[in-house]
């Protein structure tokens, strides 16, 4: 066991063998679908969630863990012997998950003096956020202290980067999530919009033809950021899109040093709100 528990959400979308490898503790979100309540990635799969999310008209509702959901995670592992948490959540400009997180951190204060939570505002989405507990966990295993795994989440959120495309921003707009690429709808047409986030926020960073140039254009911009074979980890995130994010997947290890790569299924939680067809990366530079 390690000195310092790592607890995340459903949203992060690490391949579950990585999150048993790394003893990372998750909690899923809640989908409402009509009077269904699923939980996301253990009663739902994303297969079954986006094939049937093609011929919906309307979209499900999502909901964070709740207070009373960390409470008794934390809870949980003090009586297995932690005493230290960082607890590490998606943008919290996008989910309530880090508000709720962060009241139960006072609530277990209270019950728990000795039990030290950190509660950790990632500003990302999807495998960025998944990268920084990816990250926070193998740091802890390590057995470092709790404020170095704190540091080493800290020094990721300003260089982590999701680049993601879709054949439509529909979802996004349907579900409120469009941040600043909302000029975007209605005006795209045939083209295919990239987007990213910057300060926890959804934003646009370029359009292109086909998802053939949409594909080129991330590699540019990955190049912009870490020069040209630079060393990167990336994950690739896809909704029942493998075979796109392949062709990403291809293009990405022609121009830059890849020390680590993952293939992962965007949650449905997420992908409620980009749709099936979605494809995308996430990476974040390595300097050593």
């Amino acid at each position: 066991m390690t000195k310092v528990a790592i607890v995340t959400d459903s949203t992060t979308c690490i391949p579950q063998p990585i999150i048993n490898d790394l003893q990372v503790h998750w909690l899923p979100y809640y989908i409402h679908r009509g009077d269904e309540e699923l939980l996301d990635m253990l009663t739902i799969s994303p297969r079954e969630f986006y094939t049937w999310m093609e011929t919906a008209e309307e979209l499900p509702k999502t909901a964070c863990p709740g207070t009373g959901d960390y409470l008794t995670k934390y809870s949980e592992l003090a009586e297995h012997g932690y005493k230290e948490i960082v607890s590490i959540h998606m943008t919290s400009k996008g989910s309530g998950a880090y508000q709720a997180a962060r009241v139960a951190q006072g609530m277990i204060k209270e019950k728990i003096p000795e039990l030290v939570v950190e509660v950790v505002d990632t500003l990302n989405v999807s495998m960025c956020h998944g990268w920084m507990v990816i990250e926070a966990a193998r740091t802890a295993l390590e057995e470092k202290s709790l404020a170095e795994v704190v540091e080493r989440v800290q020094q990721m959120i300003p260089v982590t980067r999701m680049l993601q495309t879709a054949d439509t921003l529909k979802y996004l707009y349907m579900g409120g999530r469009i941040g600043r690429a909302q000029h975007l709808v209605g005006s795209v047409l045939n083209l295919k919009p990239l987007i990213s986030m910057e300060d926890g926020i959804v934003v646009p960073v370029g359009t292109a033809r086909s998802r053939k140039k949409a594909y080129q254009l991330m590699v540019d911009k990955i190049e912009s950021a870490v020069g040209h074979m630079g060393k990167i980890k990336i994950a690739y995130v896809h909704a029942v899109a493998e075979e796109e994010v392949n062709k990403i997947k291809h293009l990405v290890e022609t121009r830059f040093t890849v020390l680590e790569s993952i293939v992962s299924e965007l949650s449905p939680a997420l992908g409620v709100h980009t749709g099936p067809g979605t494809a995308g990366l996430c990476y974040f530079p390595v300097n050593d």
